[in-house]
């Protein structure tokens, strides 16, 4: 049986959870709809593109029907540190599907995940990543990939702050997501990550629905009447083909994007270039008390290039400790 039906109830569900959280929470700040947030340059900027944007008259006025913002989904929206989440699920894939792979105990990089080797895991780069992506996330249908994405999370912990993966989500920008919508913008996921491993709990836990989230994506056969996920990606949707992602599965260029690293720089740069007024906003993971601090010098959401030339684009730097009161959902 398909467990889309499911997963849009327990979206919904959480959609009025988070509705009704929210509405308290900004009456219990006076009705600030953005409480997580200290007032200054960031969240005036955010404010101030709200207003112009939905006032009709003012020269940035866009129509409700066009109106668009998208969001990077890790380091932006919930915590990349230390390793990507979808890392960590396909390293736990690893282990689960060894006993299926007897070549994997001597073949690299798979040896050095089941022997928890991160020097070895280092040595194969990108590439050795982008095969354990592939061996870990194919054969099977959307829909059992569904359930096994699904059931990780619900046991996973972060090895850090032991709370599930799905709590370590940004208060301040669930409040900006809730804002967008208050305001007519439809708010889409532009992520690096897989499509498939972000649709089964996003409208749950961000209130965007799958139909709202682009992401990598593995080419597809259908096959003795079903979908199957093949070991190969269709589009990496990072970097460069961020651009390409927007353009091919949300239908228009947003007005609005929020990134955090190197890997949005592109889709920062198509999104504030355009016509009328525009925002773009990097996330800045500068506290390593509540969160972390890293940028230059990440393996994990790298912040070089777009650090740089932030000013230069018209870029707003969100100083995670200054900028916001609060990291994650109480």
């Amino acid at each position: 049986m398909s467990t889309l039906p499911l997963l849009s109830r327990r979206g919904l569900s959480g959609m009025m959870l988070a509705a009704l959280s929210a509405r308290a929470t900004a009456a219990q700040a006076g009705d600030d709809p953005l409480p997580s947030w200290r007032d200054g340059e960031r969240k005036r900027a955010i404010l101030d593109f709200l207003a112009a944007t939905t006032t009709e008259g003012d020269a940035g006025f866009v129509p409700p029907g066009d109106r668009l913002a998208v969001f990077d989904n890790d380091g932006t929206l919930w915590v990349e540190q230390p390793m990507y989440t979808q890392l960590a699920f396909a390293l736990d894939r690893v282990h689960a599907l060894a006993p299926q792979h007897p070549e994997w105990q001597t073949q690299e990089p798979f040896r050095s995940v089941l022997a928890h080797d991160r020097e070895g895991l280092s040595r194969a780069g990108t590439r050795g990543l982008v095969e354990i992506v592939k061996a870990t996330h194919a054969g099977m249908s959307p829909d059992e990939f569904h359930v096994i994405v699904e059931d990780w999370l619900r046991q996973a912990r972060h090895p850090r702050f032991g709370r599930p993966y799905t709590e370590l989500i940004y208060q301040p920008m669930l409040e900006v997501l809730a804002l967008f919508r208050a305001r007519g913008f439809r708010t889409c996921i532009c992520s690096g990550g897989t499509a498939e491993f972000m649709r089964p709990w996003t409208e749950r836990v961000y209130g965007i629905p799958p139909g709202n989230v682009v992401g990598t994506t593995f080419q597809m056969s259908f096959e003795n009447g079903r979908l199957l996920r093949l070991p190969e990606m269709d589009l990496i949707n990072d970097g460069p083909g961020k651009p390409v992602g927007m353009s091919r599965f949300l239908g228009g260029l947003p007005q609005a994007a929020f990134g955090n690293s190197d890997g949005d720089y592109e889709m920062l740069q198509v999104v504030t270039a355009g016509p009328g007024r525009r925002l773009g906003m990097i996330v800045h993971h500068d506290d390593a008390l509540r969160e972390y601090a890293y940028d230059r010098q990440s393996h994990f959401g790298r912040l070089d290039r777009a650090l740089n030339d932030a000013a230069r684009r018209g870029w707003h730097l969100i100083s995670m400790a200054d900028d916001w009161s609060n990291v994650f959902p109480a």
